[in-house]
C-alpha cells in the first residue's frame, strides 16, 4: 500500500514487533515498521526522497495516532536511541532543505512523544558533540535550527541547557564571532528562545554579559534583514533585564576578532578563538546602534527601537539619559513623529522622549526648541487618530516640555507658533475621552506660564483655550453625593468610575483657570505686555485681542460657569484640593478689572459667599489641616472685605486697619458658624498686641457678620448677634478699654441697628452701656452708617435720641444731599432755573425717593422727628435746611395719611420762628445773624403747608388764631424786606395770596383790611409792578422773576376783589400800567412765560370785572390805547382801555386761546368773558364789533379743527357759548347782535361738529365741568332761533342729549371737576379756584 511506511525488499526479515497496523485491515489501515525505517535512514543506496517519504510518514503518525510510536520504540530502549542517532546523523548527510526539516519535525515530534529525559540528554549531548566537532560553518545551521527548534518545543530543553551545559553556550557566544550571518542568525534565534522563557533567570552572569555584548557587535555590523530582526528581538528581550541594560550601557564600543597568529584549528574538533573582547571607553555603543535603526526605512524596527530606548530608560532615567541625549537621539525621534502616523510608533517615541525630559541635559543642548514644532504637529494628526491613549501620552509629553523648559529659552517666540499649540491644546481638551481632556487641560495649564508667550501676547489665543476649557462642563456627568447614595450596587462601579474621571477633569481644569488667571496677573504688571504694543497694525481684531478682553473673558466664565460647577460639585463632598483652587481664582478676579469689582463683590456677598468660604474652613481647616486651603480661603475673604469696605463710605479711612485685623486672625478662624456665640461670649484677658489675640478674633467676627450682613447673608440669628454684641461691648467695658477700635465699634452699632426688630426694648444697663460705647468716639459721624435701620434704632430709644437724634438726621440728609449734588453741574443748575416754572404738577405728583421715604416711616413712629427737622430748618446750614424742608414737604404732601394734626403742629414753631426773624430785620432788610437765612425755606414750608391743609379745616374758621399771627407776621416781613430779597419775598406774597384765597368768608374782612394797611407791603408791590420785564427803562438783570411778578398779579386780584366786597379802606393805592400789560399779551407773549401770562389775565380779568376802576389799583394808560387827546366817544366810553386798546387786547386773547395750555386757556376764556362784559357794560357797538371780527371765526375754526380732545374742553366749550350767545340777555339790539353772532357759530357745521363729537365720546365719559359747559351749550341752541333752522332729527338730537346730561348731573354730586386746592407751580402757589370757568 502507498500509505504504508515499510521497505518491501527488507521488511520480510524483520520481526513483527517492531511493525503495528494502526487501524483493522479492512479499514485500510497504515502499517508502520519501525526497523524498515531505521535501515531505509542508515542507507546509502536508499534515495533520500524515499527517505523523506518514509519520514513523512512517520510524522504523519506521531501527529494522527498518539502514543503508537511509542508502544513500538519502548520496546528496547536501545532501538529508540538508535533510531534518535539515525535521525542526528541525517543532520549531516542530508543536502536537500526538504529533508532536514522532515528530520527536525519527526526529531522535534518523536522528544515530545517519548518524554524521555535519557533522550533528551542524549540528543543535547549529540548536538554539543556535533557543534564541537564540526569543521565547516555551514554544518552549525541544522544543529543550531533543531536546537532552537527544541528550546521553543520542549520546556525542559532550556532549563537543563543553562544549568547543565554551559558550554555548550559557550560555544553558541563564540558562533556569533564567526562573519556568516545566517549563522549569527541561527545562533541569535537560540539565545532569542532561551531569553523568551523562564530559563533566561537562571542564566550564568558571565554568559549573560557575554551575550549583551556580542548582541551589540553583532547588530552594530548587521546587514541581512533575518539577522537584524533577531538582533533587535533578542535585544527588546534584554533591556526588560536591570542587569543587562546596565551591562550594555557600561560596555564601550566593543571590537572581538581572531587575532591574526590564531587560526580555527580541528586538533580535538574544537573552535577556540584566542582574541577576547576588547573595550573602548570613548562612548557607549547602544545609543548610536539605536538611533541608527531609527534611522532606518522598517517601521517595525522604528518601533522595536523606540520600544528599546524607553525600556533602557524606565530602569534609570537619571543614569541613562545623558548618553542617548548626547547621541542626539531625541532630534531622531522628534524627526520620526514629523514624518509618521503609526500608533505603535508614536507611542513609543512618546514615551521615549517623556522619560528623556527628567534630564536637564535635554533643555540645555535645546532638544525641545528643536523637537517642539514637530511634537506639536504630531500631536494635531494623533488628536484624529482612534487610539486615546498615544494622544494622552502626546499631550503628557508636551506638558512635561512646557513644565520643564527653562525661562530664559522661549518655545514659541511668534504669534503663530504660539497659535499652533494652543490649536493643538484645544483640541485635546475637546476630545471626547475625559482621561485626554484632563491632559489637555494640563498641557494648558503649563502653557499659561508667562515665558511661553510668544510677543506680542496671543490673548485672543489664551481666551479661547479658556472657553474650550469651560465648554467641557456641560458634558461633565458631576453627580453629587445623594445620587451616588442613591445609586444601584450594580450600577456604581461604572457611576464610580465616570465620577471620579469628571472629578479628575474638574480639578485639572481649575488648576488650568488659575494659571490663566495668574497670567493675566503677570502680564497686567508689566506695561509692555499689558499694552501689547507689538500687535500688528493691520490685525482686524486687534480691539478684541487685549488683556483686558481676556480679563473680561475670565470674569464672565467665572462669574457664570465655574462659580455654579465647583459649587455643585462640593455641595455634599467637598474637596479640599478643589476648593483650594476655586478660592484662589475668585480672589485673583479682584485684581483683573477693578471697575467691576464692586458689582462682583456685591454679587459675591449676597449670594452666600462669606458663609461657604467659612463653612469650608470650619469644615475642612480645624486642627490646622489643609493648611493650604485656610490660607487660600482667607485671602478670598481678605480681599472680598477689603472691597466691600472700600465701596462704603464709611470704612474709607479704615480699610488699613481692618484689613490687617483680618490678616492677623483669619488663618485662626477655623470655628464652625454654630461656634461663634460661644467665641463672642468668650472674656479674654488683656493683649499686648491689637490685631492678635482672642479679643481681635471677636472683633473680626464682628465685621466679618457686619460685612455678610449688609449683603443679606445672615450668618447667625438676629437675636443671637444682637445679644452676642451687646455681651460684647459689656465685656469690653469691664475690662477698663476706653474704646473699641473705630472700625469694630462701628459693625458693632450696625448690627445692633439691623437685627432689632425682634428685640424687646432694652433697659437702662444696656442702653447706658451703648450711649457709653457711642460717646467713646470723638465724632459720631465717623461711627455712622447711612443705613436706615441705625435711624430707628436711634430714635426708637428716648436716652439714644435726646443725645445722638439730631446727629444721625444730620448725617443722614448730609449724605443724602452729597449723593443729589455729585452728578449736578453749572449748566444743569441753570437749566434748573429756567425750567423751574414749567413743572406745573411733576413736583406736586412726584413720589419721595427711598431715603426721604424712610424719614417719612421714621415721622410716623417718632413724631419727636419733626420738631428736629424743623429746628434744622430754622437753624442749620443752607444745604442741609434744604434737605429738611424737602422731607417736612413731602411729609406734608402724605399728611392724610397720618391720625395727627401736623399742620397745628408746626404752626406754632414757625410762629416763634417768625417771630424772630421780625425781630432780626431791621431797617431795609439788613440782616445780623445767620438763622435769618433760613427766612426762605420757613416761608416756603408755610406755603407747602397751606397746599397740604384743607381749607375747610377747622384750623381756617376763625382767623384770630395762629392763622391770622402767622399772616400778620409773614406781611411785616415781606414789607420790611430788601426788593431784590426775591428769595424770601416771593414765597412770603405766595402765602399771603393762598391765606387770602383760603380764609372763610366771614374772616376776609379782617385778612384783607391788614393787609391793605400795610403800607410796605403796598411799596413791595409797587415795586415788583414798577420793574416789571416790560418796563422800556429797565435792564434785563433789574427785573424782578416771572414768578415774583406772578405771585404779585394774584395777590393784588385777590385784594381788589376783596376790597370791592368787604368796602375795605385803601390807605395806599398801587399804580399800573394798562398800555404796558396789553403790550406784553400782545407783542411779548412768546418770550415771556406761560405762568406770567396766566397772572397777567387773571390780573386783567379782576380789573375788567370792576370796570378798571378800583381804590387798590390806579390803571394808567397811553396813546396807544386811547389815541390822540381829545378822545373820541367810542374812546372815552371805553377809557382808560379805549378802541384801539380793545382791538389789541381781543386780539391778544385770541392768540393766547391757541397755545392750549390749560391754565392759560381757562384764563383767557374768562379774561375775554370779562372784557365782553366790560364791553357790553360800557359800549354794546364795540361789543358787537369784537364779537363779529372775521378773527372770531377762523379762531372758532382753529380751535374746532384740533380733534375732539380739544373740541370738549370745557373752556372751548364755553367759549363756543360766549360769542354765540353774549348778546342774549340785552334788548337793545339783541337782533342785529345775534344776527352777527350767528355767523360767527354756525349750526352747520360747526355745532353738529360739537354733537357727533359728543355722541363718540358718550356724555358719561365727560368730566363734570365739560358737561357744565355742554349743558350751557345746548339750552342756548335749544331756546334760540337758528339761520337756517336745523331739521327736526337734530333738534331731536340735541333734546336726547340734554336729558342725558340731566341724568348725569343727577346721579353725580356738584363738586367741580378741578380740585378746590392750592396747585405749586414751581416757587408759586395757585389757587385753583380762580381759574374756574366763569358762566355769567
Amino acid at each position: 500500500m502507498s500509505g504504508d511506511v515499510v521497505h518491501d525488499k527488507i521488511h520480510f526479515r524483520h520481526d513483527p514487533k517492531w511493525s503495528s497496523r494502526l487501524a483493522p485491515a479492512e479499514g485500510g489501515g497504515r502499517l508502520v515498521c519501525v526497523a524498515c525505517v531505521l535501515e531505509m535512514m542508515e542507507s546509502e543506496d536508499v534515495a533520500s526522497v524515499r527517505k523523506s517519504y518514509a519520514l513523512s510518514g512517520v510524522s504523519g503518525v506521531l501527529k494522527c495516532s498518539p502514543g503508537a510510536m511509542r508502544e513500538l520504540l519502548q520496546q528496547d530502549h536501545r532501538v529508540s536511541m538508535c533510531f534518535t542517532a539515525s535521525l542526528l546523523g541525517m543532520l549531516h548527510t542530508a543536502e536537500d532543505t526538504v529533508t532536514l526539516e522532515k528530520v527536525h519535525q519527526v526529531l522535534v515530534q518523536l522528544l515530545l512523544e517519548l518524554q524521555s529525559e535519557v533522550l533528551f540528554r542524549f540528543v543535547v549531548d549529540e548536538i554539543h558533540k556535533q557543534l564541537s566537532d564540526q569543521l565547516s560553518v555551514k554544518a552549525f545551521w541544522p544543529i543550531l535550527h533543531l536546537l532552537g527548534t527544541l528550546v521553543e518545543a520542549v520546556p525542559n530543553v532550556a532549563h537543563s541547557l543553562v544549568t547543565q551545559y554551559v558550554p555548550l553556550l559557550e560555544h553558541l557566544c563564540s558562533a556569533l564571532l564567526y562573519p556568516d550571518e545566517a549563522l549569527k542568525a541561527s545562533v541569535l534565534y537560540v539565545w532569542l528562545k532561551l531569553f523568551g522563557g523562564s530559563a533566561a533567570q537562571s542564566l550564568p552572569v558571565a554568559i549573560r554579559d557575554r551575550v549583551c555584548i556580542l548582541l551589540l557587535q553583532t547588530l552594530a555590523n548587521a546587514g541581512s534583514p533575518q539577522l537584524i530582526k533577531n538582533c533587535v528581538g533578542l535585544l527588546w528581550l534584554l533591556v526588560q533585564l536591570g542587569e543587562a541594560v546596565s551591562v550594555m550601557m557600561n560596555s564601550p564600543d566593543t571590537q572581538i576578532a581572531c587575532d591574526e597568529n590564531q587560526s580555527i584549528h580541528t586538533s580535538n574538533g574544537q573552535l577556540v578563538c584566542q582574541n577576547q573582547e576588547q573595550q573602548s571607553l570613548d562612548h557607549c555603543r547602544l545609543p548610536l546602534i539605536l538611533k541608527q535603526l531609527l534611522l532606518g526605512g522598517d517601521e517595525m524596527l522604528q518601533v522595536t527601537s523606540a520600544k528599546c530606548i524607553a525600556s533602557v530608560l524606565v530602569h534609570s532615567p537619571i543614569q541613562y539619559s545623558a548618553p542617548f541625549i548626547k547621541a542626539d537621539v531625541p532630534e531622531f525621534l522628534f524627526d520620526r513623529l514629523a514624518s509618521t502616523k503609526s500608533e505603535a510608533l508614536l507611542w513609543s517615541v512618546y514615551s521615549c522622549l517623556l522619560l528623556l525630559t527628567e534630564d536637564p541635559l535635554f533643555f540645555s543642548q535645546c532638544h525641545s526648541v528643536y523637537g517642539i514644532e514637530s511634537l506639536v504637529r504630531s500631536l494635531k494628526e494623533a488628536l484624529w487618530l482612534s487610539n486615546q491613549g498615544v494622544q494622552k501620552q502626546g499631550l503628557l509629553l508636551l506638558s512635561e516640555i512646557l513644565e520643564r523648559q527653562p525661562p530664559g529659552v522661549r518655545l514659541f517666540p511668534s504669534g503663530p507658533g504660539f497659535a499652533a499649540v494652543s490649536e493643538a491644546v484645544i483640541a485635546g481638551v475637546s476630545s471626547s475621552c475625559l482621561l485626554v481632556a484632563t491632559q489637555g487641560a494640563s498641557a494648558a495649564s503649563a502653557l499659561f506660564r508667562l515665558n511661553h508667550q510668544s510677543r506680542p501676547v496671543q490673548y485672543s489665543e489664551v481666551e479661547k483655550l479658556v472657553e474650550a476649557v469651560t465648554n467641557r462642563f456641560s458634558e461633565l456627568p458631576l453627580l453629587s453625593y445623594a445620587h451616588r447614595r442613591s445609586s444601584r450596587s450594580v450600577q456604581w462601579s461604572g457611576l464610580s468610575s465616570q465620577a471620579s474621571r469628571s472629578e479628575g477633569f474638574l480639578l485639572q481644569a481649575l488648576v488650568c483657570f488659575q494659571a490663566a488667571c495668574r497670567l493675566a496677573e503677570e502680564c497686567a504688571s508689566e506695561p509692555v505686555l499689558k499694552e501689547n504694543s507689538f500687535t500688528a497694525p493691520s490685525k482686524l481684531n486687534q480691539a478684541q485681542d487685549t488683556l483686558e478682553s481676556l480679563c473680561h473673558s475670565l470674569l464672565h466664565c467665572c462669574d457664570s460657569i465655574w462659580i455654579p460647577t465647583v459649587i455643585r460639585m462640593c455641595e455634599r463632598a467637598p474637596s479640599a484640593q478643589m476648593l483650594q483652587h476655586f478660592y484662589s481664582i475668585l480672589s485673583s478676579q479682584f485684581t483683573l478689572l477693578p471697575p467691576l469689582m464692586p458689582v462682583f463683590a456685591n454679587k459675591l456677598a449676597s449670594s452666600g459667599f462669606y458663609r461657604l468660604a467659612l463653612e469650608h474652613k470650619g469644615l475642612l481647616c480645624a486642627g490646622n489641616r489643609n493648611p493650604d486651603l485656610n490660607a487660600s480661603c482667607c485671602g478670598f475673604l481678605q480681599k472680598l472685605s477689603v472691597r466691600l469696605l472700600s465701596q462704603s463710605d464709611s470704612y474709607q479711612y479704615d480699610v488699613e486697619e481692618v484689613e490687617n485685623l483680618l490678616l492677623h486672625n483669619l488663618p485662626s478662624l477655623c470655628w464652625r458658624l454654630s461656634d461663634w456665640p460661644s467665641l463672642l461670649r468668650e472674656a479674654p484677658g488683656l493683649q499686648l498686641c491689637e490685631y492678635k489675640g482672642p479679643r481681635a478674633t471677636q472683633y473680626c467676627v464682628l465685621i466679618i457678620l457686619h460685612l455678610a450682613l449688609q449683603q443679606g447673608d445672615r450668618l447667625l440669628p438676629d437675636r443671637t448677634v444682637f445679644s452676642s454684641v451687646l455681651w460684647l461691648l459689656h465685656s469690653v467695658q469691664e475690662q477698663g478699654v476706653c474704646s473699641l477700635p473705630r472700625p469694630v465699634l462701628r459693625s458693632a452699632i450696625y448690627l445692633l441697628a439691623v437685627t432689632q426688630d425682634k428685640i424687646h426694648s432694652l433697659d437702662r444697663a444696656p442702653l447706658n452701656c451703648i450711649s457709653k460705647a457711642l460717646s467713646s468716639c470723638q465724632s459720631f459721624s465717623s461711627l455712622y452708617i447711612h443705613h436706615p435701620a441705625l435711624l430707628h434704632f436711634i430714635c426708637r430709644y428716648p436716652e439714644l435720641a435726646e443725645k445722638f437724634g439730631p446727629l444721625v438726621l444730620e448725617l443722614w440728609l448730609t449724605r443724602q444731599t452729597e449723593h443729589t449734588d455729585a452728578g449736578v453741574s453749572m449748566t444743569d443748575v441753570q437749566e434748573k432755573g429756567e425750567k423751574r416754572e414749567c413743572h406745573t404738577e411733576e413736583r406736586q405728583d412726584k413720589k419721595p425717593d427711598t431715603e426721604t421715604a424712610e424719614l417719612l416711616s421714621l415721622t410716623e413712629k417718632y413724631p419727636a422727628v419733626i420738631l428736629t427737622l424743623l429746628d434744622m430748618l430754622c437753624t442749620r446750614e443752607a444745604a442741609l435746611a434744604e434737605r429738611a424742608l424737602g422731607v417736612l414737604e413731602a411729609l406734608l404732601r402724605g399728611h392724610r395719611d397720618y391720625e395727627v394734626d401736623l399742620c397745628a403742629k408746626l404752626r406754632p414753631a414757625l410762629l416763634q420762628a417768625l417771630q424772630r426773624f421780625s425781630v432780626e430785620i431791621v431797617g431795609h432788610g439788613h440782616v445780623h445773624t445767620k438763622e435769618v437765612n433760613s427766612l426762605p425755606l420757613v416761608l416756603k414750608l408755610l406755603c407747602a403747608m397751606q397746599a397740604s391743609d384743607l381749607p375747610l379745616s377747622s384750623s381756617y374758621s376763625e382767623m384770630d388764631g395762629v392763622h391770622f399771627k402767622l399772616l400778620y407776621h409773614v406781611s411785616n416781613i415781606a414789607g420790611k424786606l430788601m426788593p431784590t430779597n426775591t428769595e424770601s419775598l416771593l414765597p412770603a406774597l405766595s402765602y399771603l395770596y393762598c391765606c387770602l384765597s383760603l380764609c372763610p368768608a366771614h374772616c376776609t374782612d379782617r385778612a384783607v383790611s391788614m393787609l391793605l394797611s400795610n403800607s410796605g407791603l403796598m411799596d413791595q408791590l409797587q415795586t415788583v409792578l414798577s420793574s416789571s420785564p416790560s418796563a422800556p427803562s429797565l435792564s434785563p438783570s433789574a427785573c424782578p422773576p416771572s414768578s415774583l411778578l406772578c405771585c404779585s398779579h394774584l395777590l393784588l386780584s385777590s385784594l381788589i376783589t376783596l376790597q370791592r366786597v368787604h368796602s375795605a379802606q385803601v390807605h395806599k393805592s398801587i399804580s399800573w400800567s394798562l398800555d404796558t400789560a396789553v403790550q406784553r399779551l400782545l407783542v411779548q407773549k412768546r418770550n415771556t412765560d406761560n405762568l406770567l401770562l396766566v397772572s397777567c389775565l387773571r390780573f386783567l380779568q379782576t380789573l375788567l370785572d370792576v370796570d378798571l376802576v378800583s381804590a387798590v389799583v390806579c390803571v394808567s394808560t397811553g396813546p396807544v390805547l386811547v389815541g390822540p387827546r381829545p378822545p373820541g366817544v367810542q374812546d372815552g366810553a371805553l377809557y382808560p382801555l379805549g378802541l384801539r386798546g380793545t382791538e389789541c387786547l381781543s386780539t391778544a386773547l385770541s392768540g393766547l386761546l391757541l397755545q392750549k395750555h390749560e391754565l392759560l386757556l381757562r384764563a383767557s376764556v374768562n379774561c375775554l368773558s370779562s372784557l365782553l362784559g366790560f364791553l357790553q357794560r360800557k359800549s354794546h357797538i364795540t361789543a358787537k364789533y369784537v364779537v363779529c371780527q372775521p378773527w372770531t371765526r377762523f379762531l372758532l375754526f382753529c380751535l374746532l379743527s384740533s380733534g375732539d380732545c380739544c373740541l370738549l374742553h370745557p373752556a372751548i366749550l364755553r367759549l363756543i357759548t360766549l360769542v354765540r350767545g353774549f348778546t342774549k340777555s340785552h334788548t337793545c339790539h339783541s337782533n342785529q347782535l345775534l344776527q352777527h353772532s350767528s355767523t360767527a357759530v354756525r349750526w352747520e357745521p360747526d355745532l353738529l361738529q360739537v354733537m357727533e363729537a359728543v355722541e363718540k365720546r358718550g356724555v358719561k365719559e365727560l368730566s363734570q365741568e365739560a358737561a357744565q359747559a355742554l349743558g350751557l351749550l345746548l339750552t342756548q341752541i335749544h331756546s334760540s332761533v337758528l339761520q337756517p333752522p336745523p331739521t327736526e332729527e337734530h333738534t331731536q338730537r340735541v333734546r336726547n342729549m340734554m336729558e342725558a346730561l340731566s341724568l348725569q348731573t343727577q346721579a353725580e354730586s356738584c363738586i367741580p371737576s378741578l380740585p378746590s386746592n392750592i396747585l405749586r407751580v414751581g416757587d408759586v402757589s395757585v389757587w385753583l379756584c380762580d381759574f374756574t370757568l366763569t358762566t355769567g
